[in-house]
């Protein structure tokens, strides 16, 4: 049984052994009142670990023998990663547990457009249908992680309805009386408009404290305490050195585990000397604890970025822009054709690994492993700290220069008829893998070209390729929509098109 559209991104890193244990706890108690209110609401700042707790959630509830329905949102891929792909990926994993709801699943390749429509066909009636013959202990608990990034950075304006959607849905799930049988718990930023649809009277909220909250030798110190020991025990500095690490740096946290992995990582390199330097800034008083995170990233910039030449300064901020602003991680090959990346002999790419390796993923695609960091990027704090690389925050720039990469390769020979190499004299069906023939930009193009052009302010040379596009290369991005699975997104994305005036130009001309 598959939904058509099912996309999800797995839960990131659970919580440290031994770590968390208090909050766990109480959440399982939560998780196990059949009365009580069937959403689990759990809030903080940025950084204190929400999303390894919905990781941890989910693997007790696994070990308890309890089915688990997981879904993680994700900004940097707010067109694929959506309130419709949400909805179909439980609705799937619904219809594995419970095979009689599948023929009651309505249409189940309608379009997004409508997601009130599509939650009632594929969720509300559905589960009208279970009854009560199910004891509540064996219903599965659906776990979503990072709900505010639903809708991309800051919910932008492609993003917008999107949210509302999702939002709207969820108050369903709250209100409608088969639906409060499942348990629904959900980690997000504490936001104006999620506290609105899941006040107290219908909810549970959880709490994780940070910042003023933070008291010395409470249970989140403590579990910060226990993951930098160990983190700076394999570091081997002696037992002397790591105490006086530990008391300087778990205050400093102030329950931001973001902040204690950051710097665990950065420590990690040369640990004396870096310590040194860290023990000489001057403490933060943000209250929320985004003083203190704040000025350890821009301490990891300065150590990474002190010496960098004028030559160096575009390329660094065109990776690092497109980084934030790519609607998911571009490839090495991808990112060197971007402007300034590539100059004489310097490696702008290397530069960047060695320098953020502590705020960047460790796999070979570069990616910030925490929102946090490129909120920090973003901010006037940054601004004006390292006014040289202030350029990473103009959206526009940054946009433009992605539309241009997607415009360029919709616009090349790498586009073009049977982008499959299928022999259509021996091939009768499609069902294999043709994948690997259509290039990671081409692909990435196909799924994004409109998404970056809508940001992108008219401009002659964006509206003769997008003509030309339309006229001599529609249908080759069409195969293409197709052989990656995402021809469903492609009346979506032509939508999105029709946002950006030239395209009714060119439509109707």
């Amino acid at each position: 049984m598959r939904v058509i559209g099912d996309k999800r991104l797995s839960l990131r890193k659970p919580c440290m052994e031994d770590t968390r244990t208090a909050i766990l706890q109480q959440i399982d108690d939560e998780i196990k009142k059949i009365d009580g209110p069937n959403v689990i609401w759990i809030r903080g700042s940025p950084g204190v670990g929400k999303s390894a707790l919905a990781a941890s959630i989910a693997n007790r509830l696994v070990d308890q023998k309890r089915h688990v329905i997981t879904f993680r949102f994700d900004r940097t891929q707010s067109t694929t990663i959506t309130t419709n792909a949400l909805w179909r990926a439980v609705a799937c994993d619904l219809a594995r547990l419970f095979p009689s709801l599948r023929e009651h699943l309505g249409n189940q390749g309608q379009s997004s457009s409508d997601i009130n429509r599509l939650f009632k066909s594929l969720i509300e009636v559905p589960l009208s249908t279970l009854g009560e013959a199910i004891p509540p202990e064996e219903l599965p608990v659906i776990v979503i992680d990072a709900l505010d990034e639903c809708g991309g950075l800051r919910h932008d304006s492609s993003g917008k309805d999107d949210h509302k959607g999702l939002l709207h849905t969820l108050k369903r799930w709250a209100q409608v009386d088969h639906l409060k049988k499942f348990k629904l718990v959900i980690t997000s930023r504490q936001e104006d408009d999620i506290s609105r649809i899941f006040p107290e009277s219908i909810s549970i909220h959880i709490n994780i404290p940070s910042g003023s909250n933070i008291k010395p030798g409470d249970n989140t110190s403590h579990d910060i305490r226990i993951f930098l020991e160990s983190r700076l025990d394999s570091m081997g500095e002696g037992d002397a050195w790591i105490k006086r690490a530990l008391d300087h740096l778990v205050p400093r946290a102030t329950g931001i585990f973001i902040w204690a992995t950051t710097v665990a990582d950065f420590l990690e390199v040369n640990p004396r000397v870096r310590f040194d330097i860290l023990e000489s800034k001057k403490r933060g008083d943000n209250t929320e604890g985004l003083d203190e995170l704040y000025s350890l990233y821009l301490t990891v910039v300065k150590a990474s970025f002190g010496q960098i030449c004028e030559e160096e300064i575009q390329g660094i901020v065109s990776v690092m822009g497109a980084m934030i602003f790519a609607k998911r991680p571009l490839s090495d090959d991808v990112l060197l054709m971007l402007p300034g990346v590539r100059i004489g002999d310097s490696d702008i790419l290397r530069l960047i690994r060695k320098g953020l390796v502590s705020v960047l993923d460790c796999g070979p695609v570069l990616h910030f492993h925490h929102r946090s960091f490129e909120d920090f990027l973003l901010s006037s704090y940054f601004r004006r700290e390292i006014h040289i690389l202030s350029g990473v925050s103009e959206r526009e720039l940054h946009e433009r220069q992605l539309a241009l990469l997607c415009i360029k390769a919709m616009v090349s020979s790498e586009l073009h008829f049977n982008m499959g190499n299928l022999d259509s004299s021996t091939i009768k069906s499609v069902d294999i893998d043709v994948k690997p023939a259509i290039s990671l930009l081409i692909s990435y193009s196909s799924l994004f070209w409109v998404d970056h052009l809508i940001q992108t302010p008219l401009e002659e040379k964006f509206m003769e390729a997008v003509r030309f596009v339309m006229y001599e290369k529609l249908l080759f991005w069409l195969e293409v929509m197709s052989l990656t699975g995402n021809v469903h997104e492609g009346y979506l994305i032509m939508k999105r098109a029709l946002t950006w005036k030239v395209c009714l130009q060119v439509i109707y001309l």
